[in-house]
């Protein structure tokens, strides 16, 4: 099945995906600030400030990510790296680089994947669902498109994405992400779209508990930039030297 666009050009579900991934993460080499606020029957709770640094690899298309901690003080310059299926935390103060799962979780709702740059077309495989009315973020209704993604690598954060998209530009309107058992994990609404890097890209993304939806995370984007991200920086014995940009 396929979805005409304004230009009455047939979509495929993979082309709409691509389109999607597009516009939440930009194809050169960029970095950008998050925020994640971790919130509990709507009361604030932790935060952390963190960059994230992402270039896509050459041959795969999937993107590889430096992340650098900057606050809370107590997690300043700590470092997390994702290339490939691997990701690996170093802690300046052990001098130590340990593995990690893209499931852990990193504060509240949000995982380790969470906050790396992805290629969902890469990981996953899309079937279309269909055309639905979805009510957004801010209860707005708006002419969706449903997908239905199905791990396929490795690298995958989940086993499964339900994952709705604007009807008319393919903006990222909600995901549910599912266990491979299954179990709904959180539901993600992407929102307060704003000019970046040459698109429109959302600027803050809510993430909620699959079971309770009291707890809630806000990761918010901001300083998007593009910059030059050497090679070394995206291999783990590299990790003890980076000292930031």
């Amino acid at each position: 099945m396929a979805i005409a666009d304004t230009e009455k050009n047939e979509l495929t579900a993979e082309q709409i995906l691509e389109k999607s991934d597009n516009i939440r993460n930009p194809g050169q080499p960029f970095a950008v600030t998050l925020t994640l606020t971790e919130y509990t029957n709507a009361e604030p709770g932790d935060k952390m400030t963190i960059t994230v640094h992402s270039k896509k690899h050459s041959e795969t298309g999937q993107y590889r990510s430096l992340v650098q901690f900057l606050e809370p003080l107590r997690d300043r310059d700590k470092l997390m790296l994702q290339n490939g299926s691997e990701i690996w935390f170093y802690d300046p103060a052990s001098s130590n680089s340990i593995r990690l799962s893209p499931q852990q979780r990193l504060l509240g709702q949000a995982s380790n994947g969470d906050v790396m740059s992805t290629n969902f077309a890469l990981d996953y495989s899309v079937a279309m669902v269909g055309p639905e009315a979805l009510k957004d973020a801010e209860k707005k209704e708006r002419d969706a498109i449903h997908l239905k993604l199905s791990a396929k690598t490795p690298s995958a954060t989940y086993e499964a994405i339900d994952y709705w998209v604007d009807k008319a530009n393919s903006q990222p309107i909600k995901a549910k992400f599912y266990a491979s058992s299954g179990r709904l994990m959180k539901i993600g609404y992407y929102l307060n779209f704003q000019q970046n890097l040459g698109e429109l890209r959302p600027s803050e993304t809510l993430i909620i508990d699959g079971i309770d939806s009291k707890k809630v995370t806000r990761m918010q984007m901001s300083n998007y930039r593009f910059v030059d991200i050497p090679e070394a920086w995206l291999q783990s014995s590299y990790l003890p030297r980076f000292k930031g940009q």
